[in-house]
């Protein structure tokens, strides 16, 4: 009895250990893996296995910033069992990376999270970061961006956004072809399965007395949406730095 309220607030109670196949994953591909369970010093039930795919996301209230941890998506597994003293269980995956998942660049990180479900006790927690590369829309953006306008990728972060949630920011300082026109450019990507809305922020350079309190009022900045389909992704890096190059100067 004493073994068992000991486990029920965390002393002595089951172990879980998650060993991913490989860390380095994109998103909308297949995750696989095993969880290791270990009984503790007391027979316990486990509801349920629960996999989560975190990260976490810069927020401001009160003028203050702090990260936030944010779910982008769960996986369950096993139906309820018992785990014995001492017994060791373990348990195959498979699941779907989440098509948004952010990419590992910059300040994210992305990790896995492994609770055990055990009724009336604290649930024992592993997490196993992870290397996201981009998804292949947002990849050759990224190189149509960087490698043939000439944007130098200055920092990546997840933020929290009023309207949009929290969502990943991609800061660009200009080339020198945009050098006069722009102080940054901000790139946010909503990848869908067969295509991907970007919304971009146009921060443009103060010119003039007009210029300075533009700038002031924050006036300067431009919001642009615009989107590609797959078949446009398809067509390479050229065409689509062709496109943004036409977005960029129309609003800069």
């Amino acid at each position: 009895m004493l073994k068992k309220w000991l486990a029920s607030v965390g002393i002595g109670s089951a172990k879980v250990d998650t060993q991913l196949d490989s860390e380095r994953l994109i998103p909308g591909e297949s995750v696989k893996g095993k969880v290791l369970i270990e009984g503790g010093k007391a027979e316990q039930q486990i509801d349920r296995i629960n996999l989560f795919i975190m990260t976490e996301a810069l927020r401001e209230r009160d003028d203050k910033k702090y990260y936030q941890k944010v779910e982008l998506g769960r996986f369950s597994l096993s139906e309820s069992f018992t785990i014995l003293e001492g017994e060791k269980k373990e348990l195959d995956f498979e699941f779907t990376l989440p098509i948004q998942t952010p990419p590992t660049l910059g300040r994210t990180k992305v990790w896995i999270q492994t609770g055990l479900d055990i009724p009336s006790a604290l649930d024992p927690k592993d997490r196993d970061y992870i290397e996201v590369s981009p998804h292949a829309y947002v990849d050759t953006i990224l190189g149509a961006i960087t490698n043939i306008l000439g944007f130098q990728l200055r920092q990546v972060e997840m933020e929290y956004s009023n309207r949009y949630g929290y969502l990943q920011e991609f800061e660009f300082t200009p080339s020198r072809e945009f050098r006069s026109d722009l102080d940054e450019l901000e790139v946010f990507f909503f990848v869908k399965e067969e295509s991907v809305e970007l919304l971009l922020q146009v921060d443009r350079r103060a010119k003039g007395l007009g210029g300075l309190f533009a700038e002031a009022l924050d006036m300067d900045e431009r919001y642009v949406r615009l989107s590609f389909a797959k078949s446009e992704i398809d067509m390479g890096a050229n065409y689509i730095a062709s496109q943004l190059n036409d977005t960029i100067r129309k609003f800069s």
